[in-house]
């Protein structure tokens, strides 16, 4: 611990993810390898060459926010909210006039209100532009979770959202863990919300070549580090943490579930799309994570891999966990939970991060589901399709982003 900078606890998690709506849930189904990737019903994909998803199923705002003003928010914003309430009362987090200038909100999203942006679209074209909702720019802007997360919560102090494309929950994770250490807050509700399962975005990745186009066996499309894997399986959700510094949990008697230790991030500057070749910025941000932390390469006990299943991403983040960690990568459990839940883009950096610290909490690693055939460029030991049950006191959790973004955050077991 460098001196002068607080230490920073977990006190709280929240979930709705497409394995389960609450962390109870999400947690079930990653210890038991369910399958959230299903036919696309949120709108009608005849006429897309891909018609699957990983969907979040029987969400009901309603239990925090009366309908009329559910339907003016966008659904991104509604999966975050409800995340982030859930991850308060878990906190057992009262917040008040007296504290809530110290409580801040950090989230990620990597496109924010997408859905609402197509639909108004859709209005103006069809009824002109002043038929367009009043909503349409509030909600459409990536930024409008952590507001809405605020407002909803009673939040005032630091208040900020990232927009780093996939790695944008990690970020703002690392964000706020930054901020707590500075004493610039004394809790922050952080993590990442995303939902992107539209006509629009659908049609971009697939021509973009990023999604798998398995309609034929939907459930085995997501398969990071296989070799018979084709691309990603788009998702939507949402995963938040509580932080707080240690005295400050300590002092109200927190539950503290684990220690965020280290938080490393950097960019490629190399491609609008493609990692650097071998990984060579992921690595670097790996290195930064556990420099940060005080860790050596041999004290990592698990990684939950960014692992998307396309042929490049698995490719060349092996290549970075090789170059980070040397022989020491071969001998530690790599899995992807993206294999279940789908990539939900800005969102999986804030369920990843849930992954981890219940990973160390129960001492199980999920597994990576649907790897069958070796890649020869994969060649670490990704616990193909069966949680295993290893003590864990170290646990990474990697997301990379177009545009060349690497986020690594490191967890610690809390002695």
């Amino acid at each position: 611990m460098v001196e002068g900078l607080h230490r920073v606890v977990v006190t709280g998690l929240g979930a709705v993810t497409p394995i389960g709506n609450t962390v109870f849930d999400y947690w079930k189904g990653l210890s038991t390898a369910q399958n959230g990737v299903q036919p696309i019903t949120l709108f009608d994909s005849t006429h897309h060459s891909c018609h699957f998803a990983a969907e979040v199923k029987e969400f009901d705002i309603t239990s925090i926010l009366e309908l009329k003003d559910s339907k003016r928010w966008d659904r991104f914003c509604q999966f975050g909210v409800v995340a982030a309430r859930q991850a308060v009362n878990d906190a057992h987090l009262i917040i008040n006039e007296s504290n809530a200038s110290r409580i801040g909100i950090a989230i990620g999203s990597g496109v924010g209100g997408l859905l609402m942006m197509e639909t108004q679209v859709q209005v103006l074209n069809e009824r002109g532009p002043e038929r367009v909702s009043p909503f349409c720019v509030p909600m459409m802007i990536p930024n409008m979770v952590t507001g809405l997360a605020a407002i909803t919560l009673g939040a005032k102090g630091p208040s900020i959202s990232t927009s780093t494309a996939c790695a944008a929950g990690s970020n703002a994770i690392g964000d706020a863990f930054r901020l707590l250490q500075l004493g610039k807050a004394d809790v922050m509700i952080c993590g990442g919300a995303e939902s992107a399962i539209t006509p629009l975005a659908l049609a971009g990745f697939a021509s973009a070549k990023a999604l798998s186009l398995r309609n034929d066996n939907p459930s085995a499309a997501s398969r990071p580090f296989d070799a018979e894997r084709n691309g990603f399986v788009i998702g939507e959700g949402a995963g938040m943490l509580v932080l707080e510094t240690f005295e400050h949990a300590k002092n109200r008697d927190a539950n503290i579930m684990a220690e965020i230790v280290g938080y490393g991030t950097t960019c490629d500057a190399y491609h609008i799309t493609s990692p650097a070749p071998e990984g060579i910025g992921g690595a670097k941000a790996i290195k930064l994570a556990l420099n940060d932390g005080q860790l050596l390469a041999e004290e990592v006990d698990y990684i939950n891999a960014h692992g998307t299943s396309t042929i490049i991403n698995d490719r060349n983040e092996t290549a970075a966990i090789k170059s980070a960690l040397g022989r020491h990568a071969y001998e530690i459990p790599v899995s992807s939970t993206k294999s279940m839940t789908g990539h939900l883009l800005g969102g999986s950096g804030g369920i990843e991060a849930v992954a981890c610290i219940l990973a160390i909490k129960h001492n199980l690693v999920p597994p990576t589901i649907n790897y069958e055939s070796q890649d020869p460029d994969c060649d670490l030991d990704y616990v193909p399709n069966q949680a295993r049950e290893l003590k864990l006191n170290i646990a990474l959790s990697n997301s990379f982003g177009f545009g060349g973004h690497n986020v690594c955050l490191a967890f610690r077991q809390m002695a």
